[in-house]
């Protein structure tokens, strides 16, 4: 037995025909988010497969000029756009690698918490649609479904005895088929919804790992050799002039 769509459209109330239009709205809204963010999330992914290996052996060589290159070029990754923000905070300094200081360090670690934000705020746009439409499509078909049962047996109630199950059956279909659109709309865009969150969870860690990682080399390579080497080398000459003043004494 099919299920004829257009002749049970035909029949429908116009209650019923307002729920249909609402879920079909809530199904085409629901769909574009889920193309736009799965594309969203493959470009940037495909950027940063290619942008990954050219930074890593950038910073290998120790060519933070070369680095900062690549994090400006390569805007659509979600990696380069967080590195790109702690290095371009030190970037004025690197012509002066002395006045690096833990100060400027931890200036760069902020840049790079701001930049995840506003990366993290992207990636999140738009799921809440997802969400919204998962967890109401059911309620909304559900509606129709009870005003359809009403309509129903409000008609049969109206014919009596004589109208028996034949004149309820498809009023019957046409409340049923109201859940059965929800519940093609809801559960698209909850498998959606996991989806996302989940990528978005994943592409956080490595947003995190490799900001560490360069804020590590920062602190390792220049706050070690230029900033911290300056007091020192001061720390090591007022002793030195100290304890020559007690021998001297």
């Amino acid at each position: 037995m099919s299920v004829d769509l257009i002749h049970l459209w035909g029949t429908m109330g116009w209650f019923a025909k307002g729920v249909v239009i609402v879920m079909a709205f809530m199904s085409i809204w629901s769909l574009t988010v889920m193309f736009s963010k799965f594309f969203q999330f493959q470009r940037t992914e495909r950027e940063t497969r290619k942008f990954a290996p050219q930074f890593s052996r950038a910073i290998q060589e120790e060519n933070l000029d070369q680095a900062i290159a690549l994090a400006e070029k390569n805007k659509k990754s979600h990696v380069s756009r967080v590195l790109g923000e702690a290095l371009t905070e030190v970037k004025p300094l690197l012509r002066d690698r002395a006045t690096i200081t833990a100060a400027d360090i931890n200036s760069a670690e902020r840049a790079v918490e701001r930049q995840m934000l506003i990366v993290l705020a992207e990636f999140k746009r738009g799921t809440g649609i997802l969400a919204t439409v998962g967890a109401t499509a059911p309620f909304v078909g559900l509606l129709g479904t009870t005003m359809g049962i009403v309509n129903a047996f409000t008609g049969m109630a109206a014919q009596g005895a004589s109208g028996g199950l034949a004149g309820i059956s498809a009023g019957i279909a046409e409340a049923l088929i109201t859940t059965a659109f929800g519940l093609i709309v809801a559960i698209p865009a909850v498998w959606a919804y996991n989806y996302f969150t989940t990528k978005i969870e994943n592409l956080t860690v490595e947003m995190t790992y490799t900001s560490k990682e360069l804020i590590d080399y920062l602190i390792k390579s220049v706050g070690s050799e230029f900033g911290r080497s300056i007091f020192t080398k001061e720390f090591q000459a007022q002793k030195a002039v100290t304890g020559s003043g007690h021998v001297a004494g």
